[in-house]
């Protein structure tokens, strides 16, 4: 019978990673950096190939180091699930969260629907507004937590994802040359807005507002109608949709984070759960499905990074 993995040496690699250091890892799992390099070993010798190889002064996965990366964490999480499942003093009581639409179309099905599962005692108040609002909401304390765009000039969150900014236009419906280039776009105070029109300004590019909403079905309608260009983070993309690149005549933009933000004085046993459920699916997310009879560099998408700090401007 094949020896199953150790729980113990999986959530190590997974601090590694999430710390980019063996060091940093040991003070995390409170371990000796011996223990945790004899961990690693031992976990190689068990895979049966190498998961880290020296880059410079610091370390990098390797491929095969990426491939268990994403089993490592589906195993960790599962294994928590289990747990709780069975804890005798589950969670309960209610909780608040606020997030934009296009976060929640995209990523709260999985959210809720793991969570609902470990914390089936717990009810969910699920608000969807942009983030600007969500911030005020919960400085008033109407919401214990919320998913919004990392935006540090505005407000304070903690980094939990970072991935392109693309540019979207309908992939059945070409653009025209020789007009000004119709934006489906979020409200004058939307970063992405003010990201989308800067790039096209500073390129000298015409450019024209057609359709306002901070609802993403609303613009991702008008994309897939072939009736405007859009910016969505590259998790977002639903199929019938093309990335416009610089070949096309748009200019790169700054990728999007993505943040958590908590209200000062919510329940903490609550919070932690909610957040390491968050943080967990956002791991998970891959990008969109698209249609397979697209361009090849739209099938192709950039491979998403996962940073814990930036400044970069959002929703």
């Amino acid at each position: 019978m094949t020896a199953p993995l150790d729980i113990d040496q999986l959530h190590t690699f997974i601090t590694i990673v999430d710390t980019g250091s063996f060091t940093r890892a040991a003070d995390r799992v409170f371990k000796t950096q011996s223990a945790v390099s004899m961990q690693m070993r031992r976990l190689e010798e068990r895979i049966g190939k190498q998961l880290f190889a020296k880059d410079g002064r610091g370390i990098r996965l390797t491929s095969e180091g990426e491939k268990l990366l994403n089993y490592a964490r589906r195993i960790i999480r599962l294994n928590n699930e289990a747990i709780a499942a069975f804890d005798d003093n589950r969670l309960e009581g209610t909780l608040r969260i606020g997030t934009p639409d296009d976060y929640a179309d995209r990523y709260m099905p999985e959210i809720i629907g793991r969570f609902a599962k470990t914390h089936p005692n717990v009810e969910l108040y699920i608000v969807c507004e942009p983030s600007e609002d969500l911030a005020e909401k919960l400085s008033r304390g109407e919401l214990d937590i919320a998913l919004v765009t990392h935006h540090p000039k505005v407000r304070v969150s903690d980094v939990v994802r970072t991935e392109p900014l693309c540019w979207v236009g309908s992939a059945n419906h070409p653009l025209r040359d020789d007009a000004p280039v119709p934006l489906a776009v979020g409200r004058r105070d939307c970063q992405w807005r003010q990201l989308a029109v800067a790039a096209l300004d500073a390129t000298g590019r015409e450019h024209q507002v057609l359709f306002t909403s901070w609802s993403s079905t609303v613009l991702a309608a008008a994309v897939l109608a072939g009736m405007a260009v859009s910016v969505l983070p590259e998790s977002a993309l639903r199929t019938g949709m093309k990335i416009l690149n610089q070949s096309d005549g748009f200019p790169p933009l700054p990728p999007v984070q993505i943040g958590i933000m908590k209200r000062p004085g919510a329940p903490t046993s609550l919070i932690n759960a909610i957040s390491n459920h968050i943080t967990a699916c956002l791991d998970n997310i891959t990008p969109a499905a698209v249609d397979d009879d697209m361009d090849a560099d739209v099938k192709t998408f950039p491979r998403v990074a996962r940073l814990r700090a930036g400044n970069m401007p959002g929703w």
